[in-house]
């Protein structure tokens, strides 16, 4: 048993069925075809195309849907590029007409209708030759760009190189299809007699079990999202196109394959050739100046720099006294002399050493939308201050990375919340002024980081 059920495990399901499903529509359609010429002997005109209309589109049907998806899966070599068909509203047209001229012909034997009919599938034969060689002498190069971030549009560049002396004509690389899976499952119901009636009404009602399905869509963070047109590539030469990127979320978009496209030269198939080349970005948390940083960043400078003021020794320079300016700070020498109120500014040592902490939340604690928020607070007070002159410091649960910016924007754009001990706990005494973004309750703060930190709790409106 445990070996059948290896076996079956092991059976390419899909594969089968359409196979199965190729061979009855074989058969149907030679049947059809017999009656057809019964019928055509007998002199029933009407069952004779009725018949014969049968036996085209179950060939034709069994063509387009049972021949191309069953090649894709052969162990020769040759065959094994992944290769998609749509038909068209044109060729559907095309194949009515070729239906009806077919017909005709078999009815009259007309000997020009059949050259006709020959002549029309001909041309569809040479179609698909051509978009083949068309989508197999082409390359496909994707260059994204160094960074992005969330909610702003960044330009990507795709580039088609045409490797066969022939040129190429109305070629599209196009975003990979909506992925959906069906999922059956068993439940539980009622089989009650008659069927129609309502359940008090019944003369009978027994526990049953009921097959449904459903469809599921299978979530895709696909890079490229539109499609990327070129009418003409040159022989041997290259063409490329500028496509705008846009990510509504953070975090890391990974695409494992792309698609070329053409409807060339007849329209009468879309043909789409998969290309496996894989690329992934890290969309960063946006940094886009929002309400609230506007409302916390005056605070945030204005502590900040009265924290570091005066840690210097070395005289500046000797100004005009301004408001705000302390008293200690007067040379009254030079006072004297100008008659005027001075004071002395010194140089500033070390001073714009600035840390920023995330204190990352457990699960639960937050909701998704105050969680983002957090982040993107913490990304955009990095951002902002990576601009100034100002030496900057990250931590947070987790973080190895170095100093720089991007590295801290980069470990922001992969956080999830994780539980374990707040980060709060274990911050050393250093000289660096603090930004704390935590959602621990205000008293259990560490008491010592009230004097030289700004704090934003996550739960709440930025406020100290």
């Amino acid at each position: 048993m445990q070996a059948l059920a290896k076996f079956w495990q092991g059976i390419d399901h899909p594969a089968w069925v359409r196979f199965f499903v190729g061979l009855g529509g074989l058969v149907l359609a030679f049947t059809a075809a017999l009656f057809s010429t019964v019928f055509r002997q007998q002199g029933n005109e009407l069952a004779t195309a009725i018949s014969a209309s049968v036996a085209l589109l179950t060939a034709g049907f069994v063509g387009l849907y049972t021949v191309p998806y069953l090649a894709k899966r052969t162990a020769l070599e040759g065959f094994r590029e992944v290769v998609d068909y749509d038909i068209t509203r044109e060729g559907l047209a095309y194949l009515a007409a070729t239906l009806i001229i077919g017909v005709a012909a078999l009815n009259t034997n007309n000997n020009l209708l059949f050259i006709v009919v020959s002549a029309m599938l001909s041309a569809v034969l040479v179609s698909g030759v051509a978009s083949a060689l068309i989508l197999r002498g082409l390359r496909l190069e994707i260059t994204l760009p160094g960074r992005i971030f969330a909610r702003q549009s960044m330009l990507a560049r795709v580039t088609l190189h045409n490797r066969y002396r022939m040129a190429s004509f109305s070629v599209a690389v196009v975003p990979p299809k909506e992925k959906r899976r069906k999922r059956f499952y068993w439940e539980k119901g009622v089989f009650g007699w008659p069927p129609k009636r309502p359940p008090h009404l019944q003369w009978f009602r027994v526990a049953d079990l009921k097959l449904k399905s459903t469809e599921e869509k299978i979530a895709s963070d696909a890079i490229l999202r539109s499609t990327v047109y070129f009418p003409y590539i040159t022989a041997r030469g290259s063409a490329h196109a500028d496509v705008e990127l846009h990510f509504a979320k953070r975090g890391l978009y990974t695409q494992k394959d792309f698609g070329i496209s053409t409807r060339f030269p007849f329209s009468f198939l879309r043909k789409t050739r998969k290309v496996p080349l894989q690329r992934e970005i890290i969309v960063y948390p946006s940094v886009a100046e929002t309400d609230e940083l506007f409302q916390v960043l005056p605070m945030i400078t204005g502590e900040f720099e009265a924290f570091q003021a005066g840690r210097g020794h070395d005289l500046y320079r000797i100004r005009e006294h301004q408001p705000g300016d302390s008293a200690r700070l007067v040379d009254w020498k030079a006072t004297a002399k100008s008659q005027s109120l001075k004071v002395r500014e010194f140089t500033r040592e070390d001073e714009r050493k600035l840390r920023i902490v995330f204190d990352n939340p457990a699960p639960g604690v937050l909701t998704d939308a105050e969680y983002e928020a957090a982040v993107e607070l913490a990304a955009s007070l990095a951002w902002h201050f990576a601009d100034s002159q100002t030496q900057l410091a990250f931590v947070a649960r987790g973080y190895s990375g170095s100093q720089n910016v991007i590295d801290f924007l980069r470990f922001l754009a992969l956080v999830q919340p994780e539980s374990g001990e707040s980060v709060l706990r274990g911050l050393g005494d250093t000289p660096d002024y603090n930004i704390l973004i935590t959602s621990e309750p205000r008293g259990t703060v560490p008491t010592q980081l009230w004097a030289s930190s700004y704090i934003l709790f996550m739960q709440r409106s930025a406020r100290k």
